[in-house]
């Protein structure tokens, strides 16, 4: 039988793949890879302030997050290219936050721990939060899919359902925001966005409509937690890490498969 520690790692990272992999195809459909990674890099900035002020690590990060994602709305098409404007507030949060832990004096930080995730160490309390965040992005998509999808397609047609593109674009950055709150602890602040892209990128070559490469991405994301999980405890590796390195190779067998697929119906033809 599996320890306590592995059903609660277990529940906590199927409950992150469940939120991740439908707002991951969002990301994947708006080529938003790096708006997901600049969120996540803001996160360790999120981790210093909430030490510094004696706060929950949750809300730290959240509220980073948020500040981020709103920057990045805010100064977009200002003059500055998006991938621009990402790369340097990415980059410059991730510096920003590991310096900012060095001056925590006192206080004993493990960094590869909000780097890289630490699953085994989530407790109960983590678990309720996970859920608790995972269950809000959940019904955030749900009651906005439809204009999501309409925005997503393009702005005129969003515009003539009367919508508003940047509304839409506001909920998608706060829902980012939970999923990278909530994610930190699973794989960590280098590592969510791929658990957001690849497992959307993984189901998009075998679904013809949004609603299903959704709810295919969460089963794969899904898969890769439980495979990942497993694999880290036979392997003594690094649990993070492994269920990302599970994502790529389920990626990686799925475009093969797709390519070998296409290139037969075309030999046939």
């Amino acid at each position: 039988m599996l320890d306590d520690f592995m059903w609660r790692a277990l529940f906590a990272g199927v409950l992150v793949a469940m939120a991740a992999a439908p707002l991951g195809c969002f990301v994947v459909w708006r080529r938003m890879a790096y708006f997901g990674d600049a969120t996540a890099h803001a996160a360790i900035l999120g981790v210093a302030l909430a030490l510094l002020l004696n706060v929950s690590i949750f809300l730290g990060v959240l509220t980073v997050a948020l500040v981020m994602a709103g920057c990045v709305s805010l100064l977009s098409g200002r003059g500055y290219a998006m991938d621009t404007l990402l790369g340097v507030m990415a980059h410059s949060a991730l510096a920003v936050g590991l310096v900012a832990v060095s001056f925590l004096a006192g206080v004993r930080i493990d960094l590869n721990a909000y780097l890289f995730g630490d699953i085994l160490a989530v407790g109960k309390s983590d678990l309720w939060i996970i859920g608790g965040g995972v269950a809000l992005v959940l019904i955030l998509l749900f009651w906005r899919w439809s204009s999501l999808l309409t925005a997503t397609l393009s702005d005129e047609l969003a515009h003539a359902s009367g919508l508003h593109p940047r509304r839409e674009q506001l909920v998608l950055t706060l829902a980012l925001a939970l999923v990278v709150a909530v994610a930190l602890k699973v794989v960590g602040v280098l590592l969510i966005a791929a658990l957001l892209i690849i497992p959307a990128a993984t189901a998009r070559p075998f679904c013809r409509t949004p609603e299903v490469m959704a709810m295919v991405a969460a089963g794969v994301a899904m898969l890769a937690v439980t495979a990942g999980l497993r694999a880290a405890y036979v392997m003594d590796t690094p649990t993070g890490p492994t269920i990302v390195t599970l994502a790529a190779v389920l990626f990686t067998l799925a475009t093969v498969t797709s390519q070998s697929w296409r290139f037969l119906r075309q030999c046939i033809q």
